[in-house]
């Protein structure tokens, strides 16, 4: 367990802690924040677009969302955190991705993720983004077929 997964184990969830957590998505190294992912976590993605579903282990949620997002965008979401609240053992995290698409395409979307912790781990998520921006990303960069 890394001194972070340790520090979480013992402390409440506060904003440097769900800071540091998102530090690996903006950093680009996926691995470090899903470290902090239970392996069973329940991760609702809202709306109606390609990445849209509800996820029931976190090998389920990056094969249905952050793979998937990797065939369209070359360098990744590249993902800021922008604002946070945290509240006993939840945060809402508001996140804004700065990433370019495959064909130029600017692919500047705003998350709003609704994360409920247990012993320091994320095992509960709600997101929310736009569902036209994830729809046109996909519609004009991946060959049909």
């Amino acid at each position: 367990m890394t001194q972070l997964g340790k520090a979480l184990d013992q402390a409440p969830i506060t904003l440097d802690l769900v800071r540091e957590i998102f530090k690996g998505l903006e950093s680009g190294d996926g691995a470090a924040f899903f470290d902090h992912v239970a392996d069973d976590v329940n991760w609702m993605v809202m709306g109606t677009h390609p990445l849209a579903g509800h996820y029931m282990s976190k090998r389920a949620f990056i094969t249905g969302t952050f793979a998937k997002l990797a065939q369209v965008l070359p360098n990744g979401a590249q993902l800021r955190t922008e604002h946070l609240m945290v509240k006993d053992d939840q945060a809402v995290v508001e996140l804004h991705s700065f990433a370019t698409a495959k064909n130029g395409m600017r692919f500047d979307n705003r998350y709003c993720w609704v994360v409920y912790f247990r012993s320091g781990v994320i095992v509960r998520v709600r997101a929310y983004l736009d569902s036209a921006l994830v729809t046109q990303l996909f519609e004009e960069n991946l060959l049909p077929g």
